[in-house]
Formats: C-alpha cells, sequence, structure tokens
C-alpha cells in the first residue's frame, strides 16, 4: 500500500466524482493516475472490502461489521492498476448474509471519459455550441453520451444510400404509439417512408424531445440574440459534405431535452434531464449519415445555461448489449438498467412479449394462449408467473425488532418465528412509503418484502438518525421468486417439496407463514416457501437463488403449472382488491384511503405517522371501493368519478373481468359517497361531456369473504 495514502487534512472537497459501483461477491480494477483520489462508501453496512496494488497481497480497509455509511479513502500515488474487491458468496434463500454493493467514488487529477461498454469503433468529440456529422453502418451501435450532464444533444440520420430520407417523429410516433421510443417493444426511430431507422437499447435519461425543431437562427433572433449559434446552422455545415440540402430548421431527435405535453396541451419546456454521463444506445438499423449537436442554447434553461460537450461512440456489430432503462432509488443514486430475473432464460423460451416493470423485464403475456387463458388457469387450475421484481431486505441486528416496530404500522414484536404479516409503510403525516410483508426468521431476523428500493434506504437512514443497531441490506439479487398461485397450487408443489422435521410441510403451511425446504430432496435446492400470494387465489411464493431459478420453473411447469404473465396478473389482483403502488397508494394516500386499514394496527407504542393516522382514521375524507361500470366500454386509471357535474373521485385501478363479465374498477371517492349501491358516473372525454353510468359495490369484487385463498 505504498503509493496510497488515507486523506488527512490536507485533502481538499473534489466536486463531481466519477461513481462505479461494485457488486456484492465481484471485484475490479481501476485504472489510476498519480493524485487520483479514491473513496470507498459501504451504503448499507456489513460488506467487506479487500483492496491491492499490483503485485501485493489485499488489504482488508473495510470489515463484515462496518456500520452502514462506513468509508475508506485514499490518494493513488503512483499510476496503475488498483484491485478493489467485495467478496462473498451467494445467500441461501435460508440465510440472510447477502454480498452487497460498494460505492466507489472517484475523482481524477486529469478528468476521464467515462469507460467505454465496448471496443471503440470510432469516437467523436462533439464541443460545446456545435455540430459533428459521421457514418454508421447496419448493426453497428450508436452511444451518445452527455459528459457534464443537463446537455441536449439533436440527433439526425439519413439513409446513406437515399440521404433523402431521414429520421421522422410523426412516424416514429405514430407507429410506436409513444412520445418517443424506449428500449423494448416499442423501441424503434423511423424515417418517413416508415421504415426502421434505429432501434433505441438502453436509456439511462428516459427523457427527450421530438416536439419541435432543433434551435434554429430565428429562435434567437426571436428572442433578441441575432447572430447566435444554433444547432440547424451547424448540422448545415457538417452535413453538407454528405450532400443533404441545408435547412432554416431541422427536425430531430432531441436527446435529454426536457419536454412534457401539459393537460390542457400547452409543449413545456425545462433544464435538460440528463446527469453526468447518462447515455443512450442505439443499433443502427441500416447504413446510416449521422450527425449530433451539443445544443448552443446559453440564454435559456435547456442547458442549465451552460452548453458542454457531447461524446459520441460508435461501437461494431459483434457487440451484444443487454437492453434496459435506467431508475434510480434516489435522486442521486446509481441509474441501474433493467435486468433479467434468473427465470429469463426460461420465460424468453415462451414468449418475446416483456415489459419493463420495477427495474426487471418481465412476462406480459406468453405466446401459448394469451392473458385470459393465463388468468383462466389460475382461476380453475394452477399459474405460475416470475415476481422476480419485488425488493427484498435483510434487517438483522439487536435493534431490527425495534426499528421494524417503529418504521411499520403492524406490531412486528408479535410475529413468531416462521410467521408473516402484511403492513405499510408511512411517513409522519400519514401518507403512504409503501406496503409490503415482513418474515421473521429468528429473534433480530427479519426479511421485509416490498415494491420499492427507497424502503430500504428509508429504514437505513431512520435507523442511523436514532443510533439503532441494526442492518438494512437489499437481497433482491440474491432472492428471485415465483408466485404458483390457483386452486390446485397446493395439490402440484407439495409433491416436489422435502422440509426438514422442524419445519412445516407444503400441506400443513398455514396462511401468511413460510417454511424453509429444498426442492426434491434433502440435497435439492434450498427454497424458502410463503402460503402468500398477490391473486386472491390459494397460492405460494417461491424464493430462490437466481442461479437455481430455471431449475425451479422447469419442475414447476413440468408438473403441469401454467405460465402466466403481468396482464392476467392484473385482471386477478383488480378483482380481488389488492393495491398497487401508483395507482392505489401514494404519499398522499394513507392506509385507509388505499382500502388497506386493516394494516394499521391499534397499539399504544408509537410508530411514524400513528397520530396521524387516528386523526385520519376518525375522519376520513376520501375512501377506496369497487365500482361495477354498467357499460361495456374500457374505464382507465385516472378516469374521473363524478355525481351531477361534481368530481367526487377517480379510478385507480379498471379491467374487463373475465369471471364477472363486466367491466370493474376500484377508485378512491370521497367519503360522503362511499356507501354501497351508490350511483355514479364515470366521466370521459373531458369528463362532463360523455358519462358512463356506475355503483359502489362491496369489494373485493370477486371472493369479498376471501374463502378461496384460505382453503
Amino acid at each position: 500500500m505504498e503509493s496510497m495514502v488515507q486523506p488527512g487534512d490536507d485533502m481538499q472537497a473534489r466536486k463531481r466524482p466519477e461513481i462505479v459501483y461494485l457488486r456484492g461477491g465481484e471485484s475490479l480494477v481501476l485504472q489510476l493516475q498519480a493524485g487520483d483520489y479514491v473513496s470507498i462508501v459501504d451504503e448499507q453496512g456489513g460488506q467487506a472490502c479487500d483492496v491491492a496494488l499490483a503485485g501485493e497481497a489485499a488489504v482488508r480497509v473495510l470489515g463484515e461489521t462496518a456500520a452502514p455509511g462506513s468509508v475508506f479513502g485514499f490518494v493513488a500515488k503512483a499510476d496503475g492498476g488498483v484491485s478493489v474487491a467485495a467478496p462473498g458468496t451467494p445467500m441461501e434463500p435460508h440465510e440472510q448474509n447477502p454480498p452487497t454493493d460498494l460505492r466507489l467514488e472517484i475523482t481524477r487529477k486529469v478528468a476521464a471519459y467515462p469507460a467505454p461498454l465496448g471496443r471503440v469503433k470510432a469516437e467523436i468529440l462533439v464541443r460545446a455550441a456545435t455540430a459533428e456529422s459521421y457514418t454508421v453502418a447496419a448493426g453497428d451501435y450508436i452511444q451518445i453520451i452527455d459528459l457534464d450532464g443537463q446537455q441536449c444533444s439533436d440527433f439526425l440520420a439519413f439513409d446513406a444510400c437515399a440521404p433523402l430520407h431521414g429520421l421522422d417523429a410523426t412516424a416514429t410516433r405514430t407507429l410506436g404509439g409513444r412520445i418517443y421510443p424506449g428500449p423494448g417493444l416499442h423501441a424503434k426511430f423511423f424515417d418517413d417512408r416508415m421504415l426502421p431507422f434505429v432501434e433505441v437499447i438502453r436509456d439511462t435519461c428516459g427523457r427527450h424531445d421530438m416536439f419541435a425543431f432543433a434551435c434554429s437562427a430565428k429562435s434567437y433572433d426571436d428572442a433578441g440574440y441575432p447572430g447566435h449559434a444554433n444547432c440547424s446552422d451547424n448540422f448545415n455545415e457538417v452535413l453538407q459534405p454528405h450532400g443533404i440540402f441545408p435547412r432554416v430548421a431541422w427536425p430531430a431527435v432531441n436527446f435529454f431535452y426536457n419536454t412534457q405535453v401539459a393537460a390542457c396541451g400547452t409543449i413545456t419546456a425545462d433544464e435538460s434531464w440528463s446527469r453526468p454521463g447518462d447515455y443512450v444506445l442505439l443499433r443502427a438499423m441500416r447504413d446510416l449519415i449521422c450527425a449530433n449537436s451539443s445544443c448552443a442554447d446559453d440564454v435559456f434553461t435547456t442547458n442549465g445555461y451552460n452548453p458542454t460537450d457531447i461524446l459520441v461512440r460508435v461501437y461494431d456489430v459483434n457487440e451484444n448489449f443487454s437492453k434496459g432503462m435506467a431508475q434510480r432509488m434516489t435522486a442521486d443514486a446509481e441509474p441501474r438498467l433493467t435486468r433479467e430475473s434468473g427465470f429469463h432464460p426460461a420465460t424468453s423460451a415462451l414468449t418475446r412479449h416483456f415489459v419493463e416493470s420495477n427495474g426487471f423485464w418481465l412476462p406480459k403475456v406468453f405466446t401459448d394462449g394469451g392473458a385470459v387463458a393465463e388468468y383462466t388457469a389460475c382461476r380453475e387450475d394452477v399459474a405460475l408467473i416470475d415476481l422476480s421484481l419485488l425488493r427484498k431486505f435483510e434487517v438483522t441486528g439487536p435493534d431490527a425488532e425495534n426499528l421494524l416496530a417503529l418504521a411499520l404500522t403492524r406490531n412486528v414484536r408479535k410475529l413468531s418465528v416462521g410467521q408473516v404479516v402484511y403492513t405499510a409503510v408511512c411517513y409522519e403525516h400519514g401518507g403512504m412509503i409503501d406496503d409490503g410483508t415482513v418474515m421473521r426468521l429468528g429473534a433480530n431476523n427479519f426479511r421485509f418484502i416490498c415494491g420499492a428500493d427507497y424502503t430500504g434506504v428509508w429504514l437505513r437512514e431512520l435507523a442511523a438518525k436514532l443510533g439503532l443497531r441494526a442492518f438494512v441490506r437489499s437481497s433482491t439479487d440474491q432472492l428471485h421468486n415465483v408466485s404458483l398461485q390457483g386452486p390446485r397450487s397446493r395439490e402440484v408443489l407439495a409433491p416436489l417439496i422435502f422440509t426438514p422435521p422442524a419445519q412445516a410441510r407444503v400441506d400443513e403451511l398455514k396462511w401468511f407463514r413460510f417454511t424453509i425446504a429444498r426442492l426434491g430432496g434433502p440435497e435439492g435446492i434450498p427454497l424458502v416457501i410463503s402460503r402468500t400470494g398477490y391473486t386472491g387465489e390459494l397460492g405460494y411464493e417461491i424464493w430462490v437463488h437466481p442461479s437455481n431459478a430455471v431449475r425451479l420453473w422447469m419442475a414447476l411447469t413440468e408438473a403441469g403449472a401454467q405460465p402466466m404473465g403481468l396482464a392476467a396478473l392484473d385482471m386477478l389482483r383488480i378483482e380481488a382488491g389488492l393495491i398497487l403502488a401508483g395507482r392505489e397508494f401514494s404519499d398522499e394516500t394513507d392506509p385507509y384511503e388505499a382500502g388497506i386499514g386493516f394494516a394499521v394496527a391499534d397499539r399504544d407504542e408509537d410508530f411514524i405517522g400513528r397520530d396521524a393516522l387516528r386523526r385520519r382514521a376518525t375522519n376520513p375524507l376520501r375512501k377506496l371501493v369497487g365500482l361495477v361500470i354498467d357499460a361495456g366500454e374500457a374505464v382507465h386509471h385516472g378516469d374521473c368519478v363524478h355525481i351531477g357535474r361534481a368530481q367526487i373521485g377517480v379510478v385507480t385501478s379498471a379491467v374487463r373481468s373475465p369471471v364477472l363479465h363486466q367491466s370493474i374498477a376500484l377508485a378512491r371517492i370521497d367519503a360522503h359517497y362511499a356507501a354501497i349501491d351508490t350511483a355514479v358516473e364515470i366521466g370521459k372525454l373531458d369528463g362532463q361531456q360523455r358519462r358512463l353510468p356506475a355503483r359502489v359495490v362491496r369489494f373485493p369484487h370477486y371472493d369479498p369473504e376471501k374463502t378461496r385463498v384460505r382453503g
């Protein structure tokens, strides 16, 4: 370690470090120059870290008992490579020792470009307020990178064999049915002939513009800045050598530009959405002439008043890049691309219809049968769905129970080992952060399963604020899960499962209990099986390490389980009255308004939001109700609910029920009108011109006594 020093008082505050995440259980080599500063942060705690110079033994700089937020920093005193490892082994489902990620913050003495995604075929630097043109062969990849953040880049592409034809926003939006394409099924940009030009492979920003021209001389003249540099003139200059005629203003795809259409129809614009290093990765679908600008605007909010450089990289057709969008659990967190679950090798053989859901590519519907057939299998037989999108957190330590007792609306102190409870997580004002289930694995050992990465961050921050000795470590990438649901789920699952004598067998497992088991026999794949689900049917959730996921999937489908996608699941959960984040609840909605008031324990012990929830419970303003719609027409999330002219609520979820043979909905309405059989109307168009008659009914719509799930 002679060429490193830990930071002392002479270390100055540094701006905009390069952020790299080291996955738990993996290692990487950093290429550093003398003077580069590296800070290693264990955000979740308990993750060991080993650092080694080339040819030297590794030194452990963070230990397995490190507190959340522990930091080790060093300065490179010479050029060279430094190995950093986050050691750890795969976590078995019944264990609670997940290897977790480390955050590396690298402040370089000499600024460096982001690391390439593969072998670079060509690299084009677009200086601030300029444009560059280049050619790309069919199949090659184009990466457009915002180096410093908040910098727009207009993109043009033309058929190299017929340069009169270029990208066309109208054709692209019409054929894709989206404001602009994104990774997945609706990924292609088209030209004016409706021929595909480029496909979006990755997008770490997620907000762009296809509504307006690239900036032109006129836009600056009209604003009082005659002669200002502009993207359209810059394009004309660099496209002239390719024989492409100039235009007064170029229609372009403006990557990273933050434009949206308001409800009133106005196109709004704000500062560029991108962060330093954000990029869009495209695949050329024919030989192309391309051009990129670094937007010249420094007089409006477009580029944060400060145009900076754009970097374009071209990669060879033989590279193989995963598809995905980026999600951040908090505003300054790592942009993590959509990932595949451990079951993907099996499910992708059965369908190509995948959608991005909470950071995972999951099947929406399978090729054989369709959504209604999958729904019917769950209602009448047995169905299997990949729900690896759920977030899992291992909550351990001597204060684990105290932390969860304070953070959750349910009383976890009453949980026995092997028991599961459904709960809400609320802010002080009573608004919901998340909902989820808690498993108790031991005296000080819990597993919280929920929908949002941020919930783990919030729990960790709460523990630190109160000085509680509790770890909250993510095990999402160590535990993938399927849900086996339907009246025959027990019959299918029980013969496949071995449980030790001290654990409940599948046929003995009660509702909201779990067992530790193995697939096939005492030496089989380790599993955790809970009698829970999201369908309203008898069913089980099965938790497995991703490396064993395909073997579990194949065993269940060979035993008769019908694969089911998210489209069928949505029908089932709406019929069963089960809530979804962003639909039935948000941080402005309390558990009572979300229809889960039963998840708020009446206890003397304080918990976050308790006093606010008591006030809300005694004087409810809104209530979640079921609706049946007399007309056979579709109803959607966000449709307004009226009595007379007055809007008294909003539809949160809706579906045409295959078993009830009519359109049904969940709606949050004014509590004054929540009585059963109250006649209401669902507004279409502007909410006034056209109405669909509906009435309030008992919900869940299907099996309101929950006899099937308890069966």
